[in-house]
């Protein structure tokens, strides 16, 4: 406490908050007066003109460590949102593309088996076969959750859930729930 300027103040305490006083400052090699100082601070918080102690230092910066940790955390979470999010938009996308790429090759076959001739006589106009899929693979083919597509399954109708599978499906197939293999099948 340098450089403070101080008043003499006369209190009456009871004898034996004053013995624990004198002793608490020895143990902290300090004296009574600084203890009683310090006390007042912790109960006043900030009083122009006096130097903060260092327990009421180290309160505060504890308190900024713990209000930083939780920014930090709070910033972790939104980046992991963020990416999953992103990771959903990537899906959808793809989902669309893969539809776009099978009506492409819909439409190329169609025109392929109404013409009489053809200039590649030896390319086949088989059509992409689409593969089974896990509730995963459909949901990121639907732009969804893979607990939505199990949960409209188990509530819907078999020919209610084909046709909200077709309906969200980019190349307008319905899907079937195959239960030996438990992976959902497109309907043809």
């Amino acid at each position: 406490m340098t450089n403070v300027e101080r008043e003499s103040i006369n209190f009456r305490l009871p004898k034996t908050l004053v013995k624990a006083l004198r002793l608490a400052a020895r143990k902290r090699k300090t004296t009574a007066t600084e203890l009683v100082i310090q006390g007042l601070q912790q109960i006043l918080d900030d009083v122009p003109g006096t130097k903060e102690s260092v327990e009421n230092r180290l309160q505060k910066l504890e308190e900024d460590f713990l209000r930083l940790q939780a920014n930090i955390e709070n910033l972790s979470l939104e980046r992991e949102s963020n990416i999953s999010a992103k990771v959903e938009e990537l899906f959808l996308k793809l989902a669309r593309f893969e539809g776009v790429l099978l009506q492409m090759q819909n439409s190329i076959n169609a025109s392929r088996s109404r013409s009489k001739s053809s200039s590649y006589p030896y390319q086949t106009s088989a059509p992409v076969k689409l593969q089974p899929r896990d509730a995963e693979q459909l949901a990121s083919r639907f732009g969804t959750t893979a607990s939505t597509v199990e949960e409209k399954r188990e509530t819907l109708s078999q020919k209610d859930f084909e046709r909200w599978t077709q309906d969200r499906d980019m190349g307008n197939r319905s899907w079937r729930f195959n239960e030996n293999d438990g992976l959902y099948h497109p309907v043809y």
